[in-house]
């Protein structure tokens, strides 16, 4: 296994998929509280944090995959965030048999419709290549931002997001993600773990789209945290591990 993973802690698996822009990182609030009932697993996607950089096409579900049989683990809890939000989605459609709950944070979706706004954010995000403090500040100034921005972790997230851009214009030969077909927007009924799905309100208008395809999954608990915006694992931990926590005591 060349990704680099950490564990902390004992008991049922709960394996978290850290949002693109940051690396595993991003969990240091929420995998301690966590770990205190379960065992955690943290992990750098390719290309990120510690793990070393795509050469080919990234496969963020078969990488899971991969990671999961490296630790022996039949049957895990996924937490994902944002896009690893969406990786987890994926690989609960893929592999059903291994996602005993699915735990979304502010996710993305396979094949959902992105608004022109949102688009355009990105675009010009891109546009400002290679000039790396062009593209963090834009990039951090997007509205999905405004709460941590305004926080303590403010500094945490710049340092993050700046390691991530200086590794991906330094040292990816591949740009390219490859997603299970057809895209999850289409099989969001197949979804056969119970769903929770967490976001902040402060965000783009996507995400109340994207939450409104999910109540479409035949199991799935929509979770609002008034004033929290896309970076909920930093500026809302206790909460969120809280909402967390309660959903997986919850009989099946």
């Amino acid at each position: 296994m060349d990704l680099y993973y950490e564990i902390q802690g004992k008991g049922a698996p709960v394996v978290l998929i850290h949002s693109p822009g940051v690396d595993s990182r991003e969990w240091k609030l929420i995998a301690p509280i966590l770990a205190q009932s379960f065992q955690v697993i943290t992990f750098d996607g390719r290309g990120t944090g510690k793990s070393p950089a795509p050469t080919d096409p990234i496969n963020l579900v078969e990488d899971l995959k991969h990671l999961l049989e490296h630790l022996n683990i039949g049957q895990a809890v996924l937490i994902g965030h944002s896009m690893g939000g969406q990786a987890a989605a994926d690989f609960a459609l893929t592999y059903p048999s291994m996602v005993s709950r699915l735990i979304l944070l502010a996710p993305a979706l396979t094949g959902f419709p992105y608004s022109e706004a949102f688009t355009q954010w990105m675009a010009q995000v891109n546009s400002f290549a290679p000039d790396l403090g062009k593209m963090i500040d834009y990039s951090l100034a997007g509205p999905n931002y405004q709460v941590v921005m305004s926080s303590p972790q403010r500094d945490f997230l710049i340092e993050m997001h700046t390691d991530y851009m200086r590794k991906v214009f330094t040292e990816w030969k591949s740009f390219e993600v490859n997603w299970p077909q057809p895209p999850a927007i289409e099989r969001l009924e197949e979804i056969a773990a119970p769903t929770l799905f967490l976001h902040g309100t402060v965000e783009w208008g996507d995400m109340e789209g994207v939450a409104e395809q999910y109540k479409r999954v035949p199991s799935c608990e929509i979770i609002r945290i008034v004033g929290a915006d896309h970076m909920l694992t930093l500026t809302h931990p206790a909460e969120t591990a809280g909402y967390i926590e309660q959903f997986l005591k919850e009989p099946i």
